[in-house]
């Protein structure tokens, strides 16, 4: 099989964990858990849960101890793409091709479908560690995953990143680079940490993930940005020029299309060959990571 038939496999086996753990739509509240579900089911790569995996398998882990990890990861990253949308926020009417959740359910359904999703995701995060008891690694991948999601990680990016636009003076280099580890790339290094950890790495093999993940999570940033330029609004799903629209200073912006190309290109490679220059290796991570280099959306 090609490595986008294995992809596309893989993807599905994550949808069916992510829909397994979603909650039925039933109850007097059922109308946001259908704003939730509208939310995770509308397609994506599954990058996440993927990577998690995948770092899952690399440091020997069998079984399905990650799934849970897996689904709550993806409900964190879909809680932030729904309040992204929001009009007090990017206020983008598409995603992934489709109307966004506030434009589907108005604007209150989808905060509280943002809400809902986040607690959610701790929710079955939580069951893992009742359901682990003892085991050491799901209590410390539950913790990984709380940091990286909030104000030491992607909200904390979220927050830089929405209280410097529009302002005077461009952001500095170093102000971007903050927001771009913390907003993108904080749940890629959660996805690639908590593999780990939860298939038995110490602490060394653990921080060496976390830098892959940082790599990854820059790269697939600044992708973004040359995308959001040069794509089509078929290819993405969603509008393109929204940071031009939103005045945002961007990597892109700052330092020109060629550098940013290359920027992507050597980022990925080192990140690749961190994970190369392990005894054990998984070449299909391997090579996910370097498709995001040549992505279309």
């Amino acid at each position: 099989m090609s490595f986008n038939e294995i992809r596309d496999e893989k993807v599905k086996e994550i949808e069916n964990i992510i829909l397994e753990y979603l909650p039925k739509e039933e109850g007097p509240q059922k109308k946001v858990i259908e704003a939730m579900r509208y939310s995770v089911m509308a397609g994506g790569k599954r990058l996440r849960p993927m990577m998690l995996k995948e770092a899952y398998v690399l440091f020997g882990g069998r079984g399905d101890k990650a799934d849970a990890f897996m689904a709550a990861l993806e409900y964190i990253h879909n809680y932030s793409l729904v309040h992204d949308d929001l009009p007090a926020m990017d206020n983008d009417e598409y995603r992934r091709g489709r109307k966004t959740t506030h434009v589907v359910y108005g604007e209150d359904l989808a905060i509280l479908a943002g809400d809902a999703l986040l607690n959610y995701a701790y929710e079955v995060a939580a069951k893992a560690v009742v359901k682990y008891q003892g085991d050491g690694s799901v209590g410390r991948a539950f913790a990984i995953l709380a940091q990286k999601a909030g104000i030491f990680g992607m909200v904390g990016g979220q927050c830089v990143d929405v209280m410097n636009e529009n302002r005077q003076e461009p952001l500095t280099m170093e102000e971007i680079l903050f927001i771009h580890e913390n907003k993108t790339a904080a749940l890629m290094e959660c996805a690639l940490m908590c593999g780990a950890v939860l298939a038995g790495a110490n602490d060394e093999q653990v921080a060496m993930m976390e830098k892959v993940g940082s790599d990854i999570g820059l790269a697939f940033q600044i992708q973004d940005d040359i995308l959001d330029v040069t794509s089509t609004f078929e290819e993405l799903g969603k509008p393109i020029g929204s940071d031009e629209k939103n005045q945002k200073a961007t990597y892109l912006s700052l330092t020109g299309m060629e550098k940013s190309r290359a920027e992507v290109k050597r980022l990925t490679h080192e990140a690749v060959e961190i994970l190369k220059s392990r005894d054990q290796r998984n070449e299909f991570l391997e090579e996910l990571v370097l498709s995001l280099v040549s992505r279309r959306n």
